[in-house]
């Protein structure tokens, strides 16, 4: 093996095929606040070969669905969403909190357990036509990917589907997707 090579795999190593990616996910108990176990992807975020197993899962269920667009969620679903759009070669657009987006823009607003909160996302450019698979960390009660694809649809684009790093099974968030299919890489 030449030294060019040798230094090239010393900076990018191969990424192991069974990258087990649940040990890279850290359990924080009590945060925010009292009761709630947190699932923190920091050390996924963290260890190179896991955060880019991750991303290549994800862009292999968008490209199973048929996807023409990724749509991350603010913020985490950015750090997925963008890096699975690169790998496939498609468009990216971002879905805001309020009052971030500078140019003609939609807006959705949906219930949370103690209140409202609303999303945004540029009428321009447009996602008229396009199949598109929302990416997000963390898929818990459903609601704000619910408001998502509600706002991907007003603007003409079709859902896909949604692809998640981890869901939460016990809050059933994947039941209020309004008849999307959620795609986890992992459960808890």
């Amino acid at each position: 093996m030449s030294l060019d090579l040798r230094l090239l795999l010393r900076k990018h190593p191969p990424m192991p095929s069974d990258i087990d990616l649940r040990t890279h996910i850290r359990a924080i108990p009590g945060f925010p606040q009292p009761g709630i176990l947190f699932r923190d992807i920091t050390p996924l975020l963290h260890e190179p070969a896991a955060f880019r197993a991750a991303n290549e899962q994800l862009a292999e269920i968008a490209r199973s669905l048929g996807a023409t667009l990724i749509a991350g969620i603010e913020a985490r679903g950015f750090l997925f969403g963008v890096p699975v759009a690169q790998q496939l070669n498609l468009p990216f657009v971002p879905i805001r909190k309020p009052g971030k987006l500078p140019a003609d823009r939609a807006s959705v607003f949906y219930q949370l357990e103690y209140g409202q909160d609303s999303l945004e996302l540029h009428r321009d450019p447009s996602i008229d036509g396009h199949r598109v698979v929302i990416v997000d960390d963390l898929l818990a009660t459903g609601g704000t990917a619910a408001a998502a694809a509600q706002l991907v649809e007003e603007l003409g684009g079709t859902i896909a589907g949604c692809a998640f790093v981890i869901e939460l099974d016990a809050l059933e968030g994947s039941s209020r997707l309004n008849g999307h299919t959620a795609h986890s890489l992992l459960h808890y």
